[in-house]
């Protein structure tokens, strides 16, 4: 396996204090919000939920502050003159932006379409910054390819949304994935800035994972996962337009199939998308036997192996592994997708029709 020396020694001196630094940061935010986003900002029981009593939620505030203040810091200190990169500061502006948008959103439902115009409004601006020589498919015309990304991103930034449904579910999703983009990063698939930042967000969403544990006292809220969902997807695209469309793919690859799979029921039974609704696979797993501790732990060995199949891809840079690693996590998540939506046996009694 071929390591980006300069890429490893960098990210090698910056991991610890950035993954710390951001746990901490977010830790301490919370303990400082907690009280105010308890009176104010109390998630009560719908459709979609998983809980049962009014819960706090906004916990993503501290969660993109600490990823933010522990990217730029670390850019600073590896010599990185963020103001004078303009890519950086859009990916900053739009995250942040997507976080109002997220906290508005959660103290006062917004209308869908206000919701859906402003977050492309945040998606278009990171992507018409992206640096001009990045391709995903170069044999596209640049113009087509660009508005491609453009609706990718705002799809993805609302999956994590939709998929942010049940205790720990986020964290055992964006935790791993991000993992596996420092992986990346140290194979030379994502610049170092790129590496910075999921660091960053890895360490942030640590730090945030104790109050979530289930039963949990804090969720991320859309404040969260809206630009969770972009920073996550940014980096997404910063791998795919360095040669790894696979590996960009493979990383999120149960939360695109789920997500997907579930609009796509949901459009075909003319069901409105942007009601609340307990359909995704994840939470039919629940009704069917699963409790979230048994339903959070597949999703992350699921995203364990995720890894190691989009890691060997840019290992080893051949078509025909790449092909073979996503067949293989094609059958994998559709196996985990499969054993959600049946009605989980209990150990040592006969399994009884239904």
């Amino acid at each position: 396996m071929k390591i980006d020396s300069q890429s490893w020694q960098a990210l090698s001196v910056a991991a610890l204090p950035v993954v710390l630094g951001s746990m901490a940061m977010t830790a301490a935010l919370i303990l400082l919000l907690f009280p105010l986003l308890r009176r104010y900002a109390l998630a009560r029981p719908n459709a979609r939920s998983s809980h049962a009593t009014p819960t706090p939620q906004g916990g993503g505030i501290a969660v993109i502050a600490a990823t933010l203040v522990a990217l730029i810091g670390a850019a600073y200190s590896l010599g990185g003159n963020v103001l004078t990169n303009p890519h950086l500061l859009a990916v900053v502006a739009a995250t942040v932006g997507l976080a109002v948008l997220g906290m508005t959103d959660d103290i006062r439902p917004m209308r869908a379409a206000s919701r859906l115009a402003l977050q492309a409004l945040a998606v278009g601006l990171v992507v018409a910054t992206l640096p001009v020589d990045l391709r995903v498919v170069p044999a596209a015309p640049f113009v087509v390819e660009r508005v491609a990304l453009a609706f990718a991103l705002v799809w993805f930034v609302n999956l994590v949304n939709f998929m942010d449904g049940i205790d720990w579910m986020s964290v055992a999703e964006i935790v791993p994935v991000t993992a596996g983009l420092v992986v990346l990063a140290a194979l030379g698939a994502l610049p170092l800035l790129g590496g910075l930042a999921t660091l960053a967000l890895c360490g942030a969403m640590l730090g945030f994972a104790p109050f979530n544990r289930p039963v949990a006292r804090l969720f991320l809220g859309d404040v969260g996962s809206l630009p969770i969902g972009l920073l996550t997807g940014w980096l997404l695209v910063l791998v795919a337009g360095r040669g790894h469309l696979v590996a960009a793919v493979l990383l999120p690859l149960y939360y695109l199939a789920d997500a997907t799979i579930t609009l796509g029921r949901r459009l075909a039974k003319g069901e409105r998308l942007w009601e609340a609704h307990r359909t995704h696979f994840y939470q039919r797993a629940l009704a069917n036997g699963f409790d979230v501790g048994q339903v959070i732990s597949r999703v992350f060995l699921t995203n364990l192996v995720l890894i190691l199949l989009s890691a060997i891809t840019v290992a080893v840079p051949d078509p025909v592994v790449a092909a073979l690693a996503l067949a293989a996590g094609v059958a994998l998540v559709a196996f985990v997708l499969t054993r959600f939506s049946r009605p989980r046996r209990a150990r040592g009694l006969p399994h009884r029709a239904q």
